[in-house]
């Protein structure tokens, strides 16, 4: 008997629902002068590609003004483009772009922390101790004799103390790099600067933000001990008095209202660690946030029964407050799941690389492609240590470093680096195998995975039942799963071998051809297929 899994629909249908999502990569997506940097206008010269694509609305990362300490994730102005990526004109235009495209705008803002080259943090740091400046952020006297010790036992997540000393003997929190002072939301002036940054860009034309640390502005009181070490890995699973305290809610009770005060529903997404999925959908109540990242999904091995009991999980927790849940597969924080599913044997990555891209065009909600995935591209392994950029790369005793190899740049056309990226190389060595990955040498190419994501977005767009609505659990033997939508039928064999199963209906599309007859079809190993019922 058919298990039937259905979205409340208490809340308002809107775009957001359903919507597929371009997740673009400034620095990595297109360069228009030759700099080997990508920027604002290479990208609004490629929006054609991600509107034939399928997709409703791109998601930029941070582009504001930045030392770079961080790839922009250490913000210095945030109502100024950094001159790497373009200008101010260079953003309007974009937006103009995309929205003549039918694409909508989504930017990244970052309020856990700002450079340390803002200039309310120079300014703390000229102040004396216990000024007002220092109110903004979280200045703390050390520990021990002489203050020599950092006020808590707290760890950045890009490895090392999360507090740093100042000349004076003060120290100052860093959630993540010491060039990264987290702000102190307590303060009256932050929320009032951030309502303020948040309206600059919604009257520019943004259709929404993508908060990052959406889970860390709000810090217990206190702050007290951990007592463990390695806390980074705790993340998500666990809680810590620096990650999803239950004062964020407010803040983005406030960022909703905000939000719906413009016309055009503009919408927030948050990208939060909570240690269980019931923690993660209180970020998406319908007083606050509209969507947030599902990273149990991006995470989970390539396996039926894990498959299956996370997507139960994940439906029923955002169900339970009326909001869509979001699928992802990558992103530019992790390792692209070609090589995940992979690792070495490029073919078996890509082979379930496909078909997990199938089966999270097929599920309730809305998915989010990350720029590269709908060419296979594997992630890059071997940079040299002298090309990486990545902080936690530089911190002994953080992250393997390894998000630079997400972040090569995309190949476009061409034989050779920079495979039409631009004119003067790029900022991370793109390796010889993209030459057959770009854009240009999958374009027609049916058996191309370029072609496979055009045609499953088309479909999706096409067909009534997919997207936002109700799903079912269909009989399956073991390793293979089998989920209807009304009018259709996603088949995933995750086994290495194939398998027998009935036949569903019409073979819509499919990431490896399976084996049809009037009485039986044999799924191909690591493969997923759509069928009209």
């Amino acid at each position: 008997m058919a298990q039937e899994l259905t979205t409340p629909q208490t809340a308002p249908r809107g775009w957001w629902r359903d919507a597929v999502i371009y997740q673009v990569y400034v620095r990595s997506f297109a360069d228009s002068n030759g700099d080997g940097i990508g920027d604002l206008r290479g990208i609004r010269e490629r929006l054609p590609y991600v509107a034939q694509l399928g997709a409703d609305a791109v998601w930029l990362t941070p582009f504001y003004a930045s030392p770079q300490a961080d790839g922009g994730y250490d913000v210095a102005d945030y109502r100024a483009v950094d001159p790497l990526f373009g200008s101010l004109d260079d953003a309007r235009e974009l937006i103009t772009t995309a929205h003549t495209l039918g694409l909508r705008v989504i930017t990244d803002i970052v309020p856990n922390h700002t450079s340390d080259q803002h200039v309310w943090f120079r300014a703390a740091l000229a102040e004396r101790q216990g000024g007002p400046a220092r109110e903004r952020y979280h200045f703390r006297p050390g520990r021990g004799a002489g203050g020599q010790l950092p006020p808590n036992d707290w760890e950045s997540v890009f490895g090392g103390s999360a507090w740093t000393r100042t000349a004076d003997g003060d120290w100052y929190l860093h959630l993540f790099a010491p060039e990264q002072p987290d702000l102190n939301w307590d303060s009256p002036e932050v929320h009032e600067e951030f309502d303020s940054i948040l309206r600059f860009w919604l009257d520019l034309g943004v259709d929404g933000f993508r908060i990052d640390v959406a889970h860390g502005m709000v810090k217990a009181e206190g702050l007290p001990d951990i007592g463990a070490r390695e806390q980074a890995r705790m993340i998500g699973s666990q809680v810590l008095p620096f990650f999803d305290q239950d004062g964020v809610h407010e803040i983005h009770r406030g960022w909703r209202r905000l939000l719906d005060s413009y016309d055009g529903e503009r919408v927030g997404v948050a990208e939060a660690w909570a240690p269980s999925p019931e923690r993660l959908a209180l970020y998406v109540r319908p007083d606050e946030l509209h969507q947030a990242f599902n990273f149990q999904f991006l995470n989970c091995p390539w396996d039926a029964s894990a498959m299956h009991a996370v997507i139960d999980v994940s439906l029923a927790a955002t169900g339970s407050v009326g909001a869509p849940t979001t699928w992802v597969l990558s992103n530019h924080d992790v390792a692209r799941h070609v090589t995940r599913y992979g690792g070495d044997d490029y073919a078996l990555g890509l082979r379930r690389a496909r078909a997990a891209a199938l089966l999270m065009l097929a599920l309730p909600g809305s998915t989010y492609i990350y720029q590269g995935e709908e060419l296979g591209l594997p992630e890059v392994t071997d940079l040299p240590d002298e090309a990486r950029q990545d902080p936690s790369f530089f911190r002994s005793d953080g992250q393997e470093g390894l998000r630079d190899g997400c972040r090569v740049p995309l190949p476009w056309s061409g034989d050779q680096a920079p495979y039409g990226f631009g004119s003067g190389g790029s900022w991370l060595p793109q390796p010889d195998g993209f030459k057959g990955l770009t854009v240009e040498a999958q374009t027609g190419d049916p058996r191309s995975t370029l072609e496979l994501y055009r045609a499953a977005l088309a479909l999706r767009r096409e067909l009534p039942g997919l997207g936002d609505g109700p799903m079912s659990w269909l009989p399956a033997p073991d390793g293979v799963l089998v989920l209807g939508r009304p009018g259709v039928v996603c088949t995933l064999n995750t086994t290495g071998r194939a398998v027998e199963i009935g036949t569903p209906g019409r073979l819509l599309i499919a990431s490896a051809p399976p084996a049809v007859s009037s009485a039986t079809t044999t799924l191909s190993a690591d493969s997923c297929a759509w069928w009209a019922i």
